[in-house]
């Protein structure tokens, strides 16, 4: 037969294991969003990609004479990226390329192309 203290350690065990719940798992903390502010002031539309350690992703076009925004890809920026941005004229064969800058999560990159 079970003692007055078996039964209360007993009680107490099953209130501890009852208090803690359902363990529910924290959400990822978002990354902020990266953008790039292209502003064309050619004539040209132009496809803009950003390049990071040789790989070359596609941002989207810039229309000739129009400021546009792009997201950069969450995938791309790990803390602090070197990247660089290719501007790829359509339908000509000059195709300018940026210096390297660092570019962290939540920063907006500005990119100018000057008339041709």
């Amino acid at each position: 037969m079970p003692t007055r203290r078996q039964f209360v350690v007993a009680m107490l065990a099953l209130a501890v294991a009852a208090c803690g719940g359902k363990k529910s798992r924290s959400a990822a903390v978002p990354q902020p969003r990266t953008t790039v502010r292209v502003e064309n002031q050619g004539f040209s539309d132009m496809t803009v990609y950003a390049i990071r350690s040789g790989q070359r992703v596609r941002l989207g076009i810039a229309t000739g004479n129009t400021t546009t925004t792009f997201t950069i890809p969450s995938n791309l920026i790990f803390g602090a990226t070197p990247l660089r941005f290719l501007a790829d004229p359509i339908g000509s064969s000059r195709t300018p390329v940026s210096d390297e800058i660092t570019v962290q999560p939540g920063d907006q990159v500005r990119l100018v192309l000057p008339p041709s």
